[in-house]
């Protein structure tokens, strides 16, 4: 009896094992890849931040201190991010069946938001610190704390952009570009530093202070911007552009048009919709392989993290001079030339045909 017991649990145990490697060997998923790296930058922001205000308390520089009020924010808005792509990483479920996606546009939307009231502040500190100037200390020092912050900042921005595009994911490319950007002003503030320590000008300080308050203002404006148009399923002309090229490259003569395409962003995932013009006499196995040639390329060029849904229609008479289906056994009228298609055509919500040559 107990040998039987032992035989009948080793198998399951024996299963579980090989369950447990496949994962611990299995690469991480896109998903995984940002809330890892993300989380990277939460914690490397926290220690800039540190190190920018050590800086300041040695120099008494207001660029300093307004580079590490911006720095205040790059740690709210990590923090932001990470939460948000833990949300959008959940898998979808009855309440949200396109799933989680969204929740990145609305952290975006919150870190244009700080990024837009930390250059207000550093704007209004600035002018407070050109009226009233005061001495700057420790010069060199902070010169090199700040730099070792820039070289940090670029290196970690960098890294999130170009995962962010891959992955399609607005949280990660608006962390890298805010990052990016807080090198761009910490030059400004390492430039200030410079000046005032080879010319004694202590007015440049405040004043460099001044325009990377403008600069950041902007950026907070421009991720704003791009986390509303998430928000409001605004048409992505660029990446239309790059959509239909792809399909265009891979064109079939059983494709007698396509129309009514659009495209929403959900996160990292894409979901695209779009009418393909099949002739009428396929069968439902026949439409569904065409479906199947639309669906491979550009899943090879967008990534796997795009969902397509395609509904077949069927050609009409007055399509056949647009349709270049060889052999046709039911044609009526004689080819004369395809309708090129284009972001402007593919998204209207009708079949082409003549008048569309």
């Amino acid at each position: 009896m107990e040998s039987r017991k032992l035989g009948v649990y080793s198998k399951p145990v024996r299963q579980i094992h090989l369950t447990i490697s496949n994962l611990t060997t299995a690469p991480p998923s896109p998903r995984q890849s940002n809330l890892r790296l993300q989380l990277v930058i939460a914690v490397a922001s926290s220690l800039l931040l540190a190190a920018k205000f050590v800086a300041y308390l040695l120099t008494h520089s207001v660029a300093v201190l307004t580079d590490a009020l911006e720095s205040i924010v790059n740690v709210a808005a990590a923090f932001i991010g990470l939460y948000s792509l833990y949300v959008s990483a959940k898998p979808r479920d009855i309440d949200h069946p396109y799933g989680h996606g969204k929740a990145e546009f609305i952290s975006a939307a919150v870190e244009g938001t700080l990024v837009l009231s930390a250059g207000a502040i550093i704007i209004y500190k600035a002018v407070k610190s050109f009226l009233n100037p005061g001495p700057i200390f420790q010069i060199d020092t902070g010169l090199m704390i700040v730099g070792a912050t820039a070289l940090a900042n670029w290196i970690l921005g960098a890294f999130s952009v170009a995962q962010g595009k891959r992955n399609h994911s607005l949280a990660l490319i608006a962390s890298g570009k805010h990052l990016q950007t807080d090198t761009l002003s910490t030059l400004g503030v390492i430039g200030a530093l410079l000046l005032v320590r080879y010319t004694g000008w202590q007015w440049v300080d405040p004043v460099v202070a001044i325009l990377m308050g403008g600069v950041i203002m902007w950026t907070g404006y421009r991720i704003l911007r791009a986390s509303l148009a998430g928000i409001m399923d605004e048409a992505d002309m660029e990446l239309l552009g790059r959509m239909v090229q792809v399909i265009n490259g891979k064109r079939r003569d059983g494709w007698v048009d396509l129309h009514n395409l659009r495209v929403i962003k959900y996160g990292h995932t894409l979901h695209v919709d779009c009418h393909l013009t099949v002739p009428w006499y396929f069968n439902v196995h026949q439409a569904h392989d065409e479906i199947e040639h639309l669906a491979a390329p550009i899943r090879a060029e967008f990534g796997e993290s795009l969902e397509l849904f395609v509904h077949s229609d069927g050609c009409l008479y007055f399509q056949c001079p647009i349709c270049d289906k060889k052999e046709c056994p039911v044609r009526q009228h004689t080819f004369r030339r395809q309708v090129e298609w284009t972001v402007d055509n593919l998204l209207q919500n009708k079949k082409h045909g003549p008048k569309d040559i």
